[in-house]
């Protein structure tokens, strides 16, 4: 797929001065915060229950669009709040709050699907993005939506020559959106996938009433299951018994090509994961987009990136996915993460001593030893870490501290009381 994708764009000379947005998500100020340290040019997150995100995600009330607007801009960063539910008539007026509270907080934009949500944000004034729950998979549903929004996010279901030509003919055809700009186009590039087209599911819904299109998905689809024929009592031999729990997305490796393609707006799925992922996961993404422009992206560049990814949540990476015209079928083998690195509690931030770079801390759970890796997660700091070079236990220096030792231990970043102490090792050290 990469030479005939090569070969249709083979001609096809590349704005270097093309900016690609890197969208991450914010599931809790502590995400939030992690984003903006690891480079993200904009987020997006969730209020209250009408997202997809409402059951996973620590959503953030109507009250805190202000304070997250502000820090937004403080940093110099878009912000996008996700209304993508389906919408009932008993939701209506909520709807209209949420709207109304977006614009006067002067949010970047909203990201919806439902047409009541599309048309009563257009009415006020605020500006939208189309969501992927729309499943944009043509030039004539491009066409579409361009009435309602300047941001499109296409299906994960394409291939990288079908986004191309959608593309290519927004400039060709002049498809331009509310502000009278081209329409940009925006892909997921990482993160969770579902076994439904467009995350369109009923299966949760069908087994527990928690509906998938609410934001209350139950992942029923990440559980093992056997089939079972009812009328002889026999069972089907099939190869892996999560037959519904596909990998997750990774494009690090041909993000150079999604990039040709003329997609401008990047976007990593993971409103429900820490802080630590959203850090890590950001950071990558943002090195690879950056090497790029630099002419520096390179296959081998691409392995140490991927090494930060598997470290942290996965449930296995599908590389490529529909993008590089493969079909699903890469299942993930096992419930939960396969993440390479995996972090305990250790205990919490008392104090931090701006000067000399020293944080209080009291350990709560896990011991701790000189060469250890830790980091920090709190609302304020989001995410930071740092290896411990020195330990004090009441003020005298030792090799390594244990539950209720009240120790301080250089870091060089500065720290925030209450912020969580973790320790990080490989997962194969928890399991002995």
């Amino acid at each position: 797929m990469r030479n005939e994708y090569h070969m249709i764009h083979k001609n096809k000379s590349l704005d270097m001065t093309k900016k690609i947005e890197l969208m991450a998500p914010a599931g809790s100020r502590e995400s939030l915060n992690a984003a903006i340290k690891a480079g993200a040019d904009s987020i997006y997150f969730g209020v209250d229950k009408l997202n997809m995100r409402a059951r996973a995600a620590k959503p953030f009330h109507i009250s805190d669009l202000k304070e997250i607007s502000n820090i937004c801009k403080q940093n110099g960063i878009k912000c996008y709040l996700a209304l993508n539910t389906i919408i009932y008539d008993d939701e209506m007026d909520l709807m209209r709050t949420i709207c109304d509270a977006a614009l006067e907080a002067n949010l970047s934009a909203i990201i919806a699907t439902d047409i009541s949500t599309i048309l009563y944000a257009r009415k006020i004034g605020l500006a939208v993005h189309i969501s992927t729950q729309a499943n944009i998979s043509n030039l004539e549903s491009v066409r579409f939506y361009s009435q309602f929004a300047d941001v499109l996010v296409l299906a994960r279901e394409l291939t990288l020559p079908q986004i191309a030509h959608i593309c290519d003919e927004i400039k060709k055809q002049n498809i331009h959106g509310p502000s009278g700009k081209l329409v940009q186009i925006e892909l997921f590039v990482h993160g969770a996938l579902c076994v439904s087209i467009a995350g369109k599911c009923y299966m949760s819904l069908a087994l527990t009433n928690h509906s998938a299109n609410r934001g209350d998905c139950l992942q029923n689809c990440r559980r093992s299951y056997r089939v079972i024929d009812d009328a002889t009592g026999n069972e089907l031999k099939i190869d892996n018994r999560y037959v519904m729990s596909p990998k997750d997305l990774c494009t690090i490796d041909f993000l150079d090509q999604l990039i040709g393609a003329g997609a401008t707006v990047f976007k990593i799925e993971g409103r429900g994961r820490s802080a630590d992922y959203v850090f890590k996961v950001t950071r990558a993404y943002r090195k690879a987009i950056d090497s790029y422009f630099q002419g520096k992206f390179t296959m081998e560049k691409s392995k140490d990136w991927k090494k930060d990814l598997q470290s942290v949540f996965n449930r296995g990476y599908w590389e490529g996915g529909y993008y590089l015209g493969k079909r699903l079928g890469e299942w993930s083998g096992a419930y939960g993460s396969r993440a390479t690195k995996q972090k305990k509690y250790v205990g919490f931030v008392k104090n931090y001593f701006a000067r000399p770079k020293i944080a209080q801390i009291m350990i709560e759970n896990e011991s701790l030893h000189i060469g250890d890796q830790i980091i920090a997660i709190g609302p304020t700091t989001g995410y930071a870490e740092t290896d411990v070079e020195s330990i004090f236990v009441n003020e005298k220096p030792a090799q390594g501290a244990a539950k209720g030792d009240d120790i301080t231990i250089p870091f060089p970043e500065k720290l925030r009381r209450n912020d969580k102490i973790y320790i990080i090792r490989d997962r194969t050290h928890w399991q002995k």
